[in-house]
């Protein structure tokens, strides 16, 4: 089956513990426990596939029950997965939560760190079938900037989620991407690091549009950029020579009214639903894939959890309303 969407990314299996206060150093306190699938690259992939995408999953796995899990997972929903044989382990979250919702996180990238050029540069004919490829930064940059430069030479659209924020990346690799979707948070990090911006990320949302399309401009000339702004919704920039079949340069879609039980992997879920769809519809105007994407995400918060909260939900469920 040829995948209309490729999520080039990571796989982790995810340790959560929920607790009234976060551990000081030294204590030992009781906590409720719950494991189960994460990273950027898996739930975006399960996130195109439920949104009706042929999907194939580009990782690296250990060869341990994590790897076997992504394996069996994958198979579950549908969506291939090529997965590169590492001898690290498979890569893992620590995840503390208290009552309040606030959280401290440890990230093991094993496999994830290891995911190598070669093996990438050796998908190429499956990238160069592919109508989307859509990459994060929890993988080495040189292996997704590969991804990306295979995609762009095929004829894919090619969308960045540059996450998480702290991430290495470059003005090279952001040029790569047709379609850029940073949060608040990384797009703050992404003009300092890369425009020389001072922005503070709780700024973000309340900028003018004028304001918030000129620095977007700024960070990709000629791409376009989605910022997810969390509750308020989403603001789109386009490069006024590439409009994408919508009628202004820049604009803001409001958040979807949903009730809200717990929000991890809502940006995963909007990437990888805003792929799916330009995937089944490429024609179709911007604005018709972002708020379908709107749509996708809200509905992924009604759940508990990452992977496992992705609504299953098409355009085709969108239009037969």
């Amino acid at each position: 089956m040829s995948s209309s969407v490729v999520v080039v990314g990571s796989f982790n299996v995810d340790h959560v513990w929920r607790c009234e206060s976060l551990p000081a150093p030294g204590a030992t306190i009781a906590g409720r426990y719950s494991t189960g699938p994460g990273g950027k690259g898996f739930n975006q992939a399960v996130a195109a596939r439920r949104a009706g995408a042929a999907t194939t999953f580009l990782c690296a796995l250990g060869d341990d029950a994590g790897g076997a899990m992504a394996r069996g997972l994958a198979e579950q929903d549908g969506f291939a997965l090529t997965a590169e044989a590492s001898s690290e382990p498979t890569g893992t979250g620590g995840i503390y939560v208290d009552a309040r919702g606030r959280n401290t996180i440890v990230i093991g990238p094993g496999a994830n760190a290891a995911l190598s050029l070669d093996f990438v540069q050796a998908q190429r004919a499956l990238l160069g079938r592919a109508k989307v490829v859509l990459a994060q930064l929890e993988s080495p940059v040189e292996t997704i900037e590969a991804a990306l430069a295979l995609a762009r030479e095929a004829g894919a659209t090619t969308v960045l989620n540059a996450a998480p924020a702290d991430a290495p990346s470059s003005i090279g690799l952001l040029k790569l991407a047709d379609v850029l979707t940073p949060n608040e948070t990384e797009f703050a990090a992404l003009l300092g690091r890369h425009v020389g911006e001072r922005v503070d990320a709780n700024d973000v949302a309340a900028l003018d549009g004028a304001s918030l399309h000129a620095l977007c401009r700024k960070l990709v000339g000629n791409g376009t950029v989605v910022v997810t702004l969390g509750a308020v919704g989403v603001f789109v920039s386009h490069a006024e020579e590439n409009l994408r079949g919508d009628t202004q340069p820049y604009y803001r879609v409001g958040a979807e009214q949903v009730q809200v039980l717990d929000t991890t992997g809502a940006g995963d879920a909007f990437n990888g639903a805003l792929c799916a769809s330009i995937a089944q519809d490429g024609e179709a105007a911007f604005i018709r894939h972002v708020r379908f994407a709107n749509q996708f995400a809200g509905r992924s918060t009604e759940k508990e959890g990452a992977a496992v909260a992705m609504p299953h939900f098409t355009p085709g469920d969108v239009e037969n309303k």
